[in-house]
């Protein structure tokens, strides 16, 4: 049995591209790791040193890197390994807006994935209907967590601000 079969979940989607290391919709296995959540395998594909970035641009795929499809499932503890390994927090896929982690992650209605974006600095227009940076709202209906985040976070460090400032004086 190859070792690439050790994640994937569908016998055809792991019969690899004649001696290749990705499947047929461009994903490696740290794509297929990152999706199911497979920190043990994450941490062993990182080790060895694959590109923590790597993107797939299969026909389906659009340019996801293993950060977008943790963030679809909502791994945290996968998306924490990924990003201290140096992943792109706002990789965007190709396409009118480029769907970043954090928009798989609203997509799918992650809560925690969100608040974990956010808080880890993913990139955010200011206003939710600028389609120049975000999806429409049909297709990424839990992008209003993201800025109640984010309007969360700013609060949080203005009263923080706010207090320290206060007890210097």
């Amino acid at each position: 049995m190859p070792e690439f079969e050790l994640c994937s979940s569908r016998r055809s989607r792991s019969l690899l591209r004649q001696g290749g290391n990705r499947d047929d919709r461009d994903w490696t296995q740290l794509h297929i790791c990152a999706r199911k959540g497979d920190l043990k395998e994450v941490k062993r594909q990182l080790n060895e040193g694959v590109d923590v970035n790597v993107v797939a641009w299969g026909p389906k795929s659009h340019g996801v890197t293993p950060l977008h499809l943790a963030a679809k499932g909502g791994h945290l503890k996968v998306m924490d390994k990924l990003l201290e390994h140096g992943a792109d927090i706002d990789a965007r896929t190709k396409g009118s807006c480029g769907w970043t982690p954090l928009h798989n992650a609203a997509k799918e209605r992650k809560k925690k994935a969100i608040r974990f974006l956010v808080e880890n600095g993913a990139f955010l227009p200011d206003d939710i209907n600028d389609t120049r940076f975000n999806p429409p709202l049909h297709y990424c209906p839990g992008l209003e967590w993201a800025y109640e985040e984010m309007r969360r976070l700013q609060i949080e460090n203005s009263s923080s601000g706010e207090s320290s400032s206060s007890s210097e004086n």
